[in-house]
């Protein structure tokens, strides 16, 4: 009997919890902990924002980045949309503090680039020309120009003979 109702008071703590949300893909709670300027913790749960590419904490404009991201989201109530991916221990997501992309706003800020590999372009209209000279875009993100090209073609094969 103990045991059932401690299973039922786990059950409720878990559906009622304010960091989980109906749809699997959404998370939404407070946030708890800001690593740099791309990646966050919702309770928990730690985010890599989807497409956003901060300086690490040891580059001349980490610790602004982080700090920018501090005053924006530390301690209030986000939404993020995961994507169904894992880098490193972190899902990854483009999460809103009220309707505002919190990517886009970092980048905005001049201290985050858009990592057009992982985001399809989404952030380079609300890039910062300063912060493109003063960021080192990681290799990772870049998107080989002959890579959309590669795609197997058949009827240029055939066109080709």
């Amino acid at each position: 009997m103990h045991l059932t109702t401690v299973a039922a008071i786990a059950l409720i703590c878990l559906t009622t919890s304010p960091v989980l949300a109906a749809d699997p893909t959404t998370l939404t709670g407070e946030v708890t902990k800001v690593r740099d300027g791309d990646t966050i913790e919702v309770g928990p749960v730690p985010i890599r924002l989807n497409g956003v590419s901060a300086p690490e904490m040891e580059e001349p404009l980490g610790p602004p980045s982080k700090a920018f991201m501090v005053d924006l989201v530390h301690g209030k109530r986000v939404r993020c949309e995961l994507n169904g991916e894992k880098t490193h221990d972190r899902f990854v997501g483009i999460c809103h503090l009220g309707g505002r992309d919190i990517g886009a706003a970092v980048i905005k800020s001049g201290l985050a680039l858009d990592c057009p590999k992982f985001s399809g372009g989404r952030y380079k209209a609300v890039e910062v020309e300063a912060a493109r000279s003063a960021i080192k875009l990681p290799r990772y993100c870049r998107v080989k120009p002959w890579s959309s090209r590669l795609k197997f073609q058949p009827d240029r094969i055939s066109s080709l003979q």
